[in-house]
């Protein structure tokens, strides 16, 4: 078996697979395959057009030894929204949470007992490969899910990570894809990721395509804004505008922070504002999360000629509390509420 720590460099053993066609729809039940290469005709219309969407998900070791996947039905509901705005056909969820059964039956073993800062990483994909390139929808489609143990995105501790505004380039704009997770979206990222490493940063900060003023996004992680601190903080996000992507875990902290009694709110935050704040010292934290990078701070952030560092460039306590919060659920060291959590039968 083939197991790495890296993010994406080395996978499991197997993988699943399920075929859409227009005449038939989905082809029977998702089916568990060894993880191998597979043959496409060079016109596979998503090399070409672009029609592919992906999720990325986790499933966890907890305490007791059971495996659980963080939930797979909010990736399934965005999988389906995402297929839907590139016009492709919509995995059912049920066929969604078959695959990621199977998947994670055939190689949860991989993800071992004695390291809690491990995860089974899931990757389901839907791309068109219909060998066609008419100017239409295609009317083939293939979906996989695949995987790979890994530890964290940035790094196993919550270290702070520096940050560039992007005033050059922009991820998404209005009527576009910004809300779906498609992997144009990813391509045209790289460029800005390029720049923000050049001047020194960890990851770039996207702004509001429209008045470039306005904070969205970070890399492809939500972000969030802490203003005050102990009880009476107040923990800010920027709104869902329909060019940043609906985070299941920006979902899930804006949960859990409300549940411990701080104040929650969806708000716009321009650059301007987010330096002032920082200066004054009303904004006392800011981080990121993701699936991948779970929650992780940030320490500094460079706008041109412009830096500023947050609550001393040190991870915050909020900050802190809400990564332990996550990662207590997800290894099953406190209650699970809401029914995030599909365990899996076996070890």
């Amino acid at each position: 078996m083939t197991t790495g720590h890296g993010f994406g460099e080395r996978f499991t053993d197997h993988m699943v697979l399920l075929e859409w066609t227009a005449e038939h729809g989905w082809a029977g039940r998702p089916r568990l395959l060894p993880h191998g290469d597979l043959a496409f005709s060079p016109a596979m219309a998503g090399l070409h057009y672009g029609q592919v969407v992906f999720e990325g998900l986790k499933t966890h070791r907890r305490t007791d030894g059971t495996l659980a996947t963080f939930r797979p039905d909010a990736h399934a509901h965005r999988f389906r929204r995402s297929a839907r705005r590139l016009a492709m056909p919509e995995l059912p969820e049920e066929l969604f949470l078959e695959a990621v059964d199977a998947f994670v039956g055939a190689d949860g073993a991989a993800l071992p007992a004695d390291d809690p800062t491990l995860s089974l990483y899931l990757r389901p994909v839907l791309f068109a490969s219909e060998p066609c390139l008419a100017l239409r929808p295609a009317r083939a489609f293939t979906f996989l899910l695949l995987g790979f143990v890994t530890s964290g995105f940035f790094s196993d501790r919550p270290d702070p990570v520096s940050v560039l505004v992007s005033r050059e380039f922009s991820r998404a704009a209005p009527g576009g894809t910004g809300q779906a997770k498609c992997a144009g979206n990813y391509a045209g990222a790289f460029l800005a990721q390029q720049a923000a490493a050049d001047a020194g940063c960890h990851q770039v900060v996207w702004l509001d395509p429209v008045e470039r003023r306005w904070v969205e996004e970070m890399g492809g992680m939500n972000l969030f804004f802490v203003r005050g601190s102990g009880p009476t903080a107040e923990v800010v996000t920027p709104p869902l505008t329909g060019t940043l992507l609906p985070g299941v875990t920006r979902d899930t902290l804006l949960t859990l922070a409300a549940r411990r009694g701080h104040t929650v709110r969806e708000e716009r935050v321009s650059v301007k504002q987010w330096r002032a704040q920082s200066a004054s010292g009303l904004v006392t934290e800011t981080f990121a999360c993701g699936t991948a990078a779970l929650v992780t701070p940030v320490g500094e952030v460079c706008d041109g000629t412009n830096r500023w560092t947050i609550g001393g460039g040190k991870p915050g306590p909020l900050t802190l509390e809400m990564r332990d919060a996550l990662s207590d659920l997800h290894q099953g060291r406190v209650p699970d509420p809401h029914g995030w959590l599909r365990i899996h039968t076996g070890r």
